[in-house]
C-alpha cells in the first residue's frame, strides 16, 4: 500500500527545493506569495513522533504483524477522519479498535448494527423523567471518543444516515437540540466485502466521509504459526496500559495541522484527485474532500517521520487508502 497504483497522475509541476522552501515564511510560487502556518518546533515534531511510535507499539503487542494497518488507523485519528475496515471476520477489527482506545485512555463504544437498529440507538433520545417531571436526554452509542460500527452496511439507510453529522460536523442533533461530541472523535467502521444478502450498500455520500478504506488481510504463513506459538502466553488486551491521554491526540493534531505543505504539492494533489475525475473507466471520481483529507493525513505522516514539510512520498503512500473507496467504476 506504497503506491497511488489505481490512479494516473500528472507529475507534481515543480518539487525543486521543496524540502528548503517549507521553511520559509513565506513561500513564492507562480509569482504569487503564500502565506504559511507557523511551523511547529522541532523539540514538538520529535515529541509527536515519539508518542505515536509509542502508541502504535502498545497496539502492536496485540495485534500482531499488523503494524501498516495500525499506523494508517492511529494517522486518521491524528487527522481528525474516520475509517472503513472492509474484510472477512476473524482477523482482528474489533480488537485493533478497543486496543487503539485503550491505548490512549479513551472512552470506547462498539455498535453491532443490525437491520432493527434505529437512528435513536447511535444518536440517543429524551427520555420522561417523571420524578423531575421533564425529558431527560439519554445519551447514545455515539458518545464516545472512539465509536465502532460493526458490519455497518447491516443497518437500513436511515440508520446509516444518523453517522452522516457526527463523522462530518462533530455533533448530533436530536429534538431540536445540538449537542457536540467528545473530542478526540473517530468513527471505525466494519463491513463484509463478502456477504450481500440481507445488507444496504454504503452511499456514495457516506463512503466519502471516510478518510480511509483499508483491508487488514489474513497474517501471513509464518506469522500465523508464531500467533499460535504464543496464544496464552503473549500479551493480550486486559494487559494493554494506556500510553497517553485524550489531551495528548489533540496536541498531536494541533502540530499535525501546522506541518507546511508546499503550493507545489498542494498542486500535486490536485493533479492526483482531478485524473481520477478524467479517467475514461471512472464514472465517478474523488470529491475536492478526498483531497482535502489526502492533505491532512499527508501532514501526519510527516510529523510521524520528524520532519515539519510533507514530501511527495508521503501524498504517493497515501493516496490509494485515501481514494480507492471513493471511486466507482464504470459497468462493462
Amino acid at each position: 500500500m506504497t503506491e497511488a497504483s489505481t490512479v494516473t497522475a500528472r507529475p507534481p509541476r515543480c518539487l525543486v527545493h521543496c524540502a528548503h522552501l517549507h521553511r520559509a515564511d513565506r513561500l513564492q510560487h507562480g509569482g504569487e506569495t503564500l502565506l504559511t502556518t507557523t511551523i511547529p518546533a522541532p523539540e514538538r515534531i520529535d515529541r509527536f513522533a515519539d508518542l505515536f511510535e509509542t502508541i502504535v507499539s502498545n497496539v502492536e503487542t496485540v495485534i500482531q504483524g499488523k503494524r501498516e494497518i495500525i499506523e494508517l488507523v492511529a494517522m486518521s485519528l491524528m487527522a481528525e477522519g474516520h475509517v472503513l475496515i472492509e474484510d472477512v471476520p476473524g482477523v482482528g477489527k474489533t480488537l485493533l479498535a478497543k486496543s487503539l482506545a485503550r491505548s490512549l485512555d479513551c472512552r470506547f463504544h462498539r455498535v453491532q448494527f443490525t437491520p432493527d437498529l434505529l437512528p435513536s440507538d447511535i444518536t440517543g433520545v429524551s427520555i420522561w423523567d417523571r420524578a423531575k417531571t421533564e425529558f431527560v436526554f439519554k445519551p447514545g452509542a455515539i458518545f464516545a471518543n472512539i465509536v465502532l460500527g460493526d458490519e455497518i452496511n447491516r443497518a437500513g439507510p436511515k440508520t446509516q444516515a444518523a453517522l452522516l453529522e457526527a463523522m462530518e460536523e462533530l455533533q448530533v442533533t436530536v429534538d431540536g437540540v445540538t449537542r457536540p461530541l467528545p473530542p478526540p472523535f473517530m468513527v471505525i467502521a466494519t463491513q463484509n466485502p463478502l456477504e450481500h444478502e440481507g445488507t444496504y450498500p454504503l452511499p456514495e455520500s457516506q463512503l466519502d466521509r471516510f478518510m480511509m478504506r483499508l483491508v487488514v488481510g489474513y497474517p501471513t504463513h509464518s506469522k500465523e504459526i508464531q500467533i499460535l506459538e504464543t496464544h496464552g502466553t503473549h500479551s493480550s488486551f486486559d494487559d494493554l496500559k494506556p500510553m497517553a491521554t485524550a489531551e495528548d491526540v489533540r496536541e498531536m493534531g494541533e502540530i499535525a495541522r501546522n506541518i507546511h505543505v508546499a503550493g507545489s504539492l498542494q498542486a500535486y494533489i490536485v493533479d492526483v484527485v482531478e485524473a481520477t475525475r478524467r479517467h475514461g473507466e471512472l464514472l465517478l471520481g474523488a470529491s475536492p474532500r478526498a483531497a482535502l483529507h489526502l492533505q491532512r493525513v499527508a501532514r501526519v505522516r510527516a510529523a510521524m517521520q520528524r520532519r515539519d514539510f510533507v514530501s511527495p512520498d508521503d501524498i504517493k503512500a497515501l493516496a490509494r487508502p485515501v481514494l480507492e473507496h471513493r471511486m466507482v467504476l464504470r459497468p462493462e
